[in-house]
């Protein structure tokens, strides 16, 4: 069975989910209702579809699991949403705080003929503008390593890997900050308690909240360039 656009939405984002998530391939329904903005009834009957099309197993009490089938589906929509963001970024010239919806819309649509175009003429890139990875087209996702910048040791130079936020007003303020995937800075200081995270970014020292600070993953310059 082919799945529909719907189902392919829903595949995606448990993908995604579960990414940030490494401790168990499970992801919640509560969850994706959350990310997809749906009501519970609702994911509920899509999950019912995907388990019954053999795309995803459900455990009560745990969640969802994809199977192989379905995560090939959730690849194929995946790679088609970040090439079209980068297309709209690095071709058209939006900001990448503008292109998330749009990609989700395009995606669903363009031919993989149109999107390998696209690929071309961005320039093969191994990443979305957000800083997530590119599946290729044969369907294999490339691994990132990278950290929740909360989490990492002061008094180190990183790079920003990911930003794991679509909301429209953190992406503009950390383009303010010039904070963005591939950008290097240094982590100065964090205040105990979840306190405020002081950076270094090209000469400028900028406070981000422990919440703001939750939204980046970050790397060595080289575990950076693996992918």
């Amino acid at each position: 069975m082919t799945a529909t656009e719907s189902m392919q939405e829903y595949l995606a984002e448990a993908y995604r989910i579960a990414c940030y998530q490494p401790e168990t391939p499970f992801v919640s329904t509560s969850a994706l209702a959350d990310e997809l903005n749906v009501s519970a009834p609702a994911v509920t009957r899509m999950v019912g579809r995907l388990k019954h099309a053999g795309f995803l197993e459900h455990e009560p009490y745990r969640g969802v699991r994809l199977t192989a089938a379905g995560e090939r589906e959730a690849l194929a929509n995946i790679r088609r949403h970040r090439l079209v963001e980068r297309f709209l970024v690095d071709i058209m010239g939006f900001g990448w705080h503008e292109v998330h919806d749009d990609a989700d819309d395009l995606g669903l649509v363009v031919s993989e003929i149109l999107v390998d175009k696209m690929e071309e003429m961005s320039g093969y890139p191994k990443r979305c503008p957000h800083g997530e990875p590119i599946p290729s087209a044969d369907g294999i996702m490339p691994a990132v390593i990278d950290y929740p910048l909360p989490e990492v040791e002061v008094n180190r130079d990183y790079v920003i890997s990911r930003v794991h936020s679509h909301d429209e007003h953190k992406l503009r303020y950390f383009s303010e900050l010039q904070i963005e995937p591939g950008k290097k800075f240094r982590l100065v200081m964090r205040a105990p308690f979840k306190g405020p995270l002081q950076l270094l970014v090209d000469g400028q020292t900028h406070f981000l909240g422990h919440e703001l600070a939750g939204a980046l993953r970050v790397c060595s310059q080289e575990e950076y360039l693996l992918v």
